[in-house]
């Protein structure tokens, strides 16, 4: 067969039971960054700096700190990177198939991560990254067969470009939130939030490329699934990604947080991609802590453990519950919150959301269910009779390539 083996069997996901921890619980855990991160460019103020009003209390600015410092731009490359391991571990475990076959594998998969996105970002919310991740998974198929010199090479150059002076998210202004954010009427809903989602999908990718080749490089090494065999590289990477996330994040925390006057435009354009460059490291650092945290709650399951790794399994389907909560919170002719509730009321309002999720999606796994979007993706990608599996047995699925995986053996 074209493409294909004789003897290859049809290609199917890793069962649950086969799952490494690590990838499962950062990325649970990461949605609740991604909840935060979200939900204050919802906000209305009289002055409005990085998605942040700035005429809140001490406390909210206590709050901006902290958010700006450990959130904002630091789980986005998490998840990249998990993206792109996924990616590796999905192109070695189906590699009967041959290059091309694997392509196609990822492609279908890329397709459903585009209209799923663009649905999200015209319906519920128009920050949505699914369909960048598509877009992303569309011409990062070619990457799987690069060489490991290549990838990190590229990923480097990347990470570079993104240092370069530009004013990032650093921007004042005394303007609601974009119109595509808050529309005002159910008929602007599709106009304002077409062309908004459209740039997010096509220039989105370029934020995550750095990330997606260092997880489809760490993912040929299968770092996070063999974490006992990387504690030195994987404590080095802790260290120094949050490290430098933590004091790179300072000129602008400090700013957001009105600890110091904001500078002159020419100093913002250097500081905010400081920002973003350091919170790359800062995604690669909590993706490592997170897989050595996973080496000692593995050994004993925990219940808080277990939930929170069935929200990585489903988080499509919890990442899109969020942006259904933030819908109907914050839009002008439903709840319309964003000028009333605070930056501290809303960090909470992002931390039930994300509480709910993992009571939703525990539930789900006691009752041995998929998310219903990760079933989707499945079903697109390997076909009716793996989608119709119990969820006990194939994995259950996540925003993007299924991680296939194996636990430590040792």
């Amino acid at each position: 067969m074209r493409g294909m083996t004789a003897t290859a069997t049809p290609p199917r996901p890793t069962p649950v039971s086969a799952r490494a921890l690590g990838p499962d619980l950062a990325r649970g855990g990461m949605l609740l960054f991604i909840a935060l991160a979200n939900s204050h460019y919802f906000l209305r103020g009289a002055t409005v700096l990085g998605g942040y009003p700035q005429d809140g209390s001490a406390l909210d600015r206590a709050v901006i700190w902290l958010l700006a410092t450990f959130v904002d731009g630091r789980a986005f490359p998490l998840f990249g990177a998990l993206f792109g391991y996924g990616v590796a571990r999905i192109a070695d475990r189906q590699r009967s198939l041959g290059p091309r076959g694997v392509r196609r594998l990822l492609w279908r998969r890329s397709l459903v991560l585009v209209v799923v996105g663009v649905l999200d970002a015209l319906l519920f919310f128009a920050g949505d990254i699914l369909a960048a991740y598509g877009v992303l998974l569309l011409l990062g198929a070619w990457c799987v067969r690069w060489r490991n010199g290549a990838l990190l090479a590229t990923a480097a150059l990347f990470l570079v470009l993104t240092a370069l002076p530009g004013d990032g998210s650093l921007t004042i202004s005394s303007d609601p939130p974009h119109a595509a954010m808050l529309p005002p009427d159910l008929a602007a809903v599709l106009p304002a939030r077409a062309q908004v989602s459209l740039y997010v999908a096509l220039l989105g990718p370029i934020g995550f490329v750095c990330p997606f080749l260092i997880g489809l490089w760490a993912g040929r090494a299968r770092l996070l699934e063999r974490p006992e065999q990387h504690r030195r590289l994987l404590r080095g990477t802790a260290w120094v990604g949050l490290g430098a996330a933590a004091l790179g994040a300072q000129p602008v925390a400090l700013i957001l947080a009105g600890v110091v006057d904001s500078p002159a435009r020419p100093v913002l354009e250097l500081l905010g991609p400081l920002h973003d460059a350091t919170g790359i490291l800062g995604g690669f650092g909590y993706a490592a802590l997170l897989s050595l945290l996973a080496v000692r709650l593995g050994a004993r399951p925990r219940p808080v453990t277990t939930a929170i790794a069935a929200v990585g399994q489903r988080s499509m389907t919890c990442y899109l519950v969020q942006s259904v909560v933030w819908s109907v919170v914050f839009t002008p002719f439903l709840l319309d919150l964003s000028g009333a509730l605070s930056v501290t009321a809303t960090a909470l309002l992002a931390a039930a959301t994300w509480l709910a999720t993992v009571v939703l999606a525990d539930r789900m796994r006691r009752r041995g269910r998929r998310g219903p979007f990760e079933a989707l993706i499945r079903r697109v990608t390997y076909g009716r009779a793996v989608a119709g599996a119990p969820a006990a047995g194939p994995d259950a699925g996540q925003i993007g390539p299924d991680h296939d995986q194996n636990r430590p053996t040792g």
